[in-house]
């Protein structure tokens, strides 16, 4: 089973979710975590989103990255924006960095129509991050 961690600046929406979504649609192959290089809380309209693909959610929280830089037995780190990307941090031992780049839905939180924003970011993941995942297993 391949271990991968999401990483993104804040892990409180894109990286959550995706890491989620892997372990609950790929959990055959995957063994999915996420991290944040800025870590601040959990969107409660990312666990919305997930609790409604029926994903349990009670044990997600935002992590540091650094809690993984030690981790010896990851296989790839994937980024999800361009921050995390550009900040990526040095691990370990070498692992595979790829970036998919997925559109942050935090900025609409507080907007009537956010929930629009964070279905859209559930689809984007799917489209490219999923579907990467299931062609490269």
């Amino acid at each position: 089973m391949k271990k991968i961690l999401i990483l993104c600046t804040g892990n409180s929406c894109r990286s959550i979710m995706a890491e989620a979504m892997i372990n609950y649609l790929l959990g055959d192959r995957y063994e999915a975590y996420s991290a944040g290089v800025a870590p601040s809380t959990v969107n409660p309209m990312a666990l919305k989103v997930l609790q409604d693909m029926d994903i349990d959610t009670s044990g997600l929280r935002s992590k540091n990255v650094s809690e993984f830089l030690a981790k010896d037995d990851l296989d790839m780190v994937i980024t999800v924006c361009d921050h995390a990307k550009e900040s990526c941090p040095v691990f370990s031992k070498p692992i595979p960095q790829i970036h998919i780049g997925i559109e942050d839905p935090a900025p609409y939180t507080h907007d009537p129509d956010a929930m629009k924003h964070f279905l859209q970011t559930k689809d984007e993941i799917m489209d490219k991050l999923i579907s990467f995942l299931r062609s490269n297993a």
